[in-house]
């Protein structure tokens, strides 16, 4: 019996890159997944793949930019999986979006279309928000639960021309930060979880030079950190921020109790 039988997760992002991933994680760890995405091929195959893996997995069609959709996806989800524990917040998109090619030539900010601008934060943003916003009267009804918001290194937030990827995930941080606190007192904990540095992922153009290339992080790296925020080690942990490259270091430490 896997660590996670019987926690009932929702991924959101869930058919490609770090969400991918981590539902991959979570399913072999015996969790019950919801694979969230806009509905299409990526989803129908991501099903699959789980599927013939042996994996308990539903398909949940999700928009996260648009409320009504989430809030749909989120009724749908709790009466499919008879209830949830945990919500991922990860789907996003990147700076490929509105630079192609951001890491050779970053543009700045002011080059940036205000199109553009909006996309990523609608989705990286407020997105969290909907998705949060759409299950957080649900587990504060039950007095539990977990709510996974992916973020990502500091450096890249404050990096030279990566508006408006480095300003959304921002905006995330801080509003994890205060969703800690809001659901503190709920027993409903909010916590943070990122790579540690640039993964091998559709937000990374396939011309980077070899040297880069070599140097991005296989997506499975979330594994580990993202099974331990579903599970019952996790418990009463809210308002921490755990980088995948670092983890086995944190939960030395964390389970010594001397994580900050």
């Amino acid at each position: 019996m896997g660590e996670l039988e019987g926690t009932r997760v929702l991924v959101t992002g869930a058919t490609s890159g770090l969400g991918a991933a981590m539902a991959h994680a979570l399913a072999e760890a015996g969790a019950r997944v919801a694979l969230a995405a806009r509905p299409g091929p990526r989803l129908d195959d991501a099903l699959s793949r789980h599927r013939l893996a042996g994996h308990d997995v539903v398909g949940v069609s999700m928009d996260v930019r648009d409320a009504r959709s989430v809030d749909d996806a989120a009724r749908r989800t709790l009466e499919e999986l008879e209830g949830l524990d945990v919500v991922v917040n990860n789907a996003g998109i990147g700076m490929r979006t509105v630079n192609p090619h951001f890491l050779t030539s970053p543009a700045p900010f002011f080059d940036v279309s205000p199109e553009g601008f909006a996309d990523v934060v609608a989705t990286n943003l407020t997105g969290y928000f909907h998705v949060a916003r759409a299950f957080a009267p649900y587990f504060v009804a039950q007095r539990r639960g977990s709510f996974v918001n992916v973020t990502m290194n500091y450096e890249t937030m404050r990096r030279r021309g990566f508006v408006p990827y480095g300003p959304s995930r921002a905006g995330a941080e801080s509003l994890s930060a205060i969703m800690a606190e809001d659901l503190r007192e709920n027993s409903v904990n909010v916590n943070m979880v990122l790579p540690g540095g640039a993964t091998a992922t559709g937000m990374i153009p396939g011309d980077v030079e070899p040297s880069l290339a070599r140097r991005l992080l296989d997506p499975a790296i979330m594994g580990p950190p993202i099974v331990f925020l579903a599970s019952s080690r996790s418990a009463g942990l809210t308002g921490a921020r755990l980088v995948a490259t670092e983890f086995d270091e944190w939960l030395a430490r964390y389970e010594n109790g001397s994580a900050s």
